[in-house]
């Protein structure tokens, strides 16, 4: 590989190149949360949108906690290849791919406690709990499968396959909607049809991800490199590296889900209607947050390849792109939603009392993207810069400003108050994260 790719500036155009096809890429996941719970919403029983709201919830709270394996796996791929190292780019792929079928075989061995106590934290109504019990232990035996998507996604990410990508998970996530449509449409399967279908586009999605890195040129080129000292990056030294870019970013998942396990736990408190009407609101807000995503991912690709060439000038290239364009991604998607928001959260349920608590709430959805749009797309320019205690500690400082609101408004506003404790950990993740800024441009040569 030519480590002087590294050194093309990246244009407007050939950043949104990059960008577009990645956010259509990580908005397939949310809208397959959203086909879930459109499916399940239209269902005669509130009760089966609870019960995926938290079963959902459960899995976000178990794979969110280790989506370093995706993040970090980009983040050193995308440095190898602006550094012309193909060893290192096979071992960034190898190291993520056995952490993560070990924790994934960790979750099928340890699901009955793990049920448990996430029912006993969540503390749903029954009939809520059946169905969210239900769900789970279908989908829990597609542990390892959803983990090793990760790393496949991660890696190919790195390379800058787009294409690849996109298909992967574009396959995965429609295959996963028409099943839904057969299993709980056709077979009436109900929640149990819907945690089915995601089980089997899980396992043919990393058939299909491990086909397309075998065929690629950087693992053929490998394979025929007689010289290659790949197992070199093994060493104790390159699991404590990788280890440590990934301990910050599991604290900073771990924050995410306490904010998410809350924000569930209080809706719940509200009753099954307000929790069924926040799950609705939450799928919109991945939308939101995903098409974000894919900024930050091309972001996190050229901060990877600045530092693995050390060049200071596409760092300062990538945060003024990436300023621009979180400007306005963040604009246009307030205003797209403001002016759809009423047939859009109508797709989702048919029950009227849901229906109209979704609609009084859905105005705080206005203010997200200006709230967290930067903390979501600079995340992509410090994980690719493998230069994570920033996002830990702005992630920390927004979970105790969540707390306090959530401690001092939620009593006297209920629903309301809520809401506003969510955008106030959004706009923080935002705004603490910004501050570290300066500190990137003297790391690049480190």
């Amino acid at each position: 590989m030519n480590a002087n790719i590294s050194l093309q500036l990246p244009s407007h155009r050939t950043y949104l190149a990059l960008a577009l096809p990645l956010t259509i890429s990580t908005i397939t996941t949310p809208l397959l949360g959203a086909a879930d719970t459109a499916i399940i919403g239209h269902l005669n029983n509130p009760a089966y949108l609870g019960g995926v709201a938290v079963g959902t919830l459960i899995f976000n709270t178990l794979y969110w906690l280790f989506g370093f394996l995706r993040v970090s796996t980009s983040a050193f791929t995308a440095q190898a290849v602006g550094s012309g190292d193909k060893d290192e780019g096979i071992a960034a792929l190898i190291r993520p791919l056995i952490i993560a079928l070990l924790i994934g075989m960790v979750f099928i061995a340890l699901q009955k406690p793990i049920l448990s106590a996430a029912l006993y934290f969540i503390q749903p109504e029954p009939d809520v709990s059946i169905q969210a019990a239900q769900y789970f232990n279908i989908r829990i035996w597609g542990a390892p499968l959803t983990l090793i998507n990760y790393v496949l996604i991660g890696w190919l990410m790195g390379l800058s396959r787009l294409k690849a990508t996109l298909f992967v998970q574009i396959f995965m996530n429609v295959s996963n909607i028409a099943l839904d449509l057969v299993f709980v449409q056709v077979f009436h399967w109900n929640v149990a049809g819907v945690a089915a279908a995601t089980l089997i586009a899980e396992g043919t999605a990393c058939v299909l991800g491990i086909l397309i890195i075998v065929r690629s040129r950087m693992w053929k080129q490998w394979r025929k490199d007689k010289t290659s000292r790949w197992k070199e990056r093994f060493r104790v030294s390159e699991w404590k590296k990788m280890l440590s870019a990934n301990g910050d970013l599991m604290i900073r998942t771990a924050c995410l889900l306490v904010m998410f396990n809350l924000f569930t736990s209080q809706s719940a408190g509200l009753g099954t209607d307000v929790l069924a009407a926040n799950a609705i609101l939450l799928q919109i807000h991945y939308m939101m947050a995903y098409f974000f995503d894919g900024f930050g991912n091309a972001s996190s690709i050229y901060a990877g390849q600045a530092r693995g060439a050390g060049s200071v000038r596409l760092l300062r290239r990538t945060l003024n792109l990436s300023w621009i364009w979180t400007v306005v991604a963040a604009l246009s998607i307030s205003f797209i939603y403001g002016w759809i928001k009423q047939p859009a959260i109508a797709l989702f349920t048919e029950h009227v009392v849901v229906l109209d608590l979704a609609n009084t709430y859905s105005h705080w959805l206005i203010w997200f993207p200006v709230s967290a749009g930067f903390g979501l797309v600079f995340y992509g320019v410090f994980t690719g810069m493998t230069i994570t205690y920033p996002i830990r500690n702005s992630m920390l400082i927004s979970l105790v400003l969540f707390l306090l609101a959530v401690a001092s408004i939620v009593p006297s506003y209920d629903n309301n108050g809520l809401w506003f404790s969510f955008l106030i950990f959004a706009l923080g993740r935002s705004v603490f994260l910004v501050l570290y800024i300066p500190h990137l441009i003297r790391k690049v040569n480190s």
